[in-house]
């Protein structure tokens, strides 16, 4: 097994995973690593992934050869919506050998993978399989995206609840503050009790805050 693959999830589709991803990747970079992430499944697109556009713009590497070989978008279905209803709808099933491959490629080409997921953890790939369970299948460590608006407490919970019942390895939660538009108090609030609660249940998570970034930097 490959033990520089980490798969990012998060709370919801509107979680940030996108940006999270690319900035997480952008920090490891500045660190000396060499990185590359992955969507593994894209939805609402058609030859390219705005989530690898996103990435490589935050991350400041243009397009990247593995990007051309669509290494990084081995998967890409036309309708906005879960994996199971976009290849119903362009009736062609998801090739999980394809995706393996390409994400196997990229391992052995960087020092670290982060594979980005569609939607949240319990987001549906086929009838039988959910994104939690291909993360539980894989072994990948868990990179969980949350934030501070009101019901983050709830799902984060939530989630980290069906991880734990399926072994799966929390490596670190991102606190995603962008963008900046939630309630302060809460926003703050919640991550002072998401703190605590990782101390106690998760000491070994790391627990990060993601800042709003600027284009300019």
């Amino acid at each position: 097994m490959q033990h520089n693959i980490y798969f990012v999830s998060g709370i919801d589709t509107d979680a940030g995973k996108s940006y999270c991803t690319a900035w997480l990747a952008r920090r490891l970079m500045s660190q000396g690593k060499r990185v590359i992430t992955q969507k593994f499944i894209q939805t609402g697109n058609v030859g390219h992934s705005e989530d690898i556009d996103l990435h490589r713009r935050i991350m400041g590497t243009g397009y990247l050869p593995e990007d051309k070989e669509q290494l990084t978008m081995p998967e890409i279905f036309s309708y906005p919506a879960s994996p199971l209803l976009a290849s119903r709808i362009d009736r062609r099933e998801i090739d999980f050998g394809k995706i393996e491959r390409a994400t196997a490629t990229l391992a052995s080409r960087y020092d670290t993978v982060l594979v980005e997921g569609a939607g949240g953890l319990m987001v549906p790939l086929t009838e039988d399989l959910l994104t939690i369970d291909y993360i539980a299948r894989k072994g990948y460590p868990l990179i969980f995206v949350t934030g501070g608006r009101l019901g983050s407490i709830n799902h984060t919970l939530l989630s980290l609840e069906a991880i734990s019942r399926r072994g799966i390895a929390l490596h670190t939660v991102l606190y995603n503050l962008y963008p900046d538009s939630s309630d302060k108090v809460l926003r703050d609030d919640t991550w002072e009790y998401l703190k605590r609660h990782l101390t106690r249940h998760y000491p070994h998570a790391q627990l990060m805050q993601v800042p709003v970034w600027k284009e300019e930097e």
